[in-house]
């Protein structure tokens, strides 16, 4: 008898990755059921599904969600913007790397939310004060990243490069560019999680609306499955956006050289 495998094989990865989160989500409503977990301070994913019906069927909490995602998506945007061109440039010339270096690690090495206050004095609490809490916590990631990227390019291309003659645009956009497109998506794929940490973090310290302020509402009021939808669509933008850069990044892939060899 023959059996039809091709299903299996082509959605492998799927298949593992749902039946660990079934067994997970399992375990997670007998734990809740049996009462091997304090109720007050957990709910079962049957409440929360419940529960996210309820609360995103709520024109308020709508308000909240696009709070968020404008200020995610508008300091997620400009560090991008100001990351991957200034990593590029700081990457390439050296002179620049050492005039900015210091500021660069010194910025690495301080916790953005210790700058949130004084953030806060000078823009306020509303949006723009959250915009550039996230500006700051994605951006840091990308530049670094991109300029690795640039400095840890193959010496003996450029060599070969050079002895023909190529002017240095060219083997910056023929050889150096292509070489850096996976360090810039891998620092835009750290930065995303901390820009979305950025959002989350200013809305808790200092907010009246977004999906921030929403878990710290419902947590305060012990309301643990609402607050735990919250959480999950947090869970789940980041995730999305980690998908999305990484189609992104694969259409890339034709651009980038590969070396070729004999049989």
């Amino acid at each position: 008898m023959r059996t039809d495998t091709g299903f299996l094989q082509r959605h492998e990865r799927a298949v593992y990755a749902g039946g660990t989160l079934l067994a997970f989500l399992l375990l997670w409503e007998v734990a809740f059921r049996l009462a091997w977990v304090n109720p007050q301070f957990i709910s079962a994913p049957s409440m929360v599904a419940l529960a996210a019906v309820e609360v995103l069927s709520s024109a308020e909490f709508r308000a909240d969600m696009l709070v968020s995602a404008t200020e995610f998506l508008v300091g997620y945007l400009m560090a991008i913007a100001v990351g991957v061109p200034f990593g590029l440039a700081v990457g390439w010339y050296r002179r620049l790397y050492w005039f900015f270096s210091p500021f660069i690690h010194t910025l690495n090495t301080i916790p953005r939310i210790t700058l949130l206050p004084v953030i806060i004095i000078w823009f306020g609490i509303g949006i723009w004060s959250k915009i550039i809490v996230v500006f700051l916590g994605a951006v840091i990631p990308i530049l670094i990243s991109t300029c690795a990227g640039v400095r840890t390019s193959e010496e003996r291309f450029l060599r070969v490069a050079r002895s023909f003659g190529a002017s240095q645009p060219r083997i910056f956009a023929t050889i150096v560019l292509p070489g850096t497109v996976p360090f810039v998506f891998s620092g835009m794929k750290y930065g995303s999680g901390r820009a979305l940490l950025g959002v989350i973090v200013g809305e808790l310290y200092a907010a009246t609306a977004g999906i921030g302020y929403f878990i710290a509402t419902s947590a305060n009021s012990l309301q643990t499955d609402k607050m735990l939808v919250g959480v999950l669509l947090v869970v789940l933008a980041g995730l999305l956006t980690t998908e999305g850069l990484d189609r992104i990044e694969r259409r890339f892939d034709a651009w980038r050289p590969r070396a070729s060899g004999g049989e």
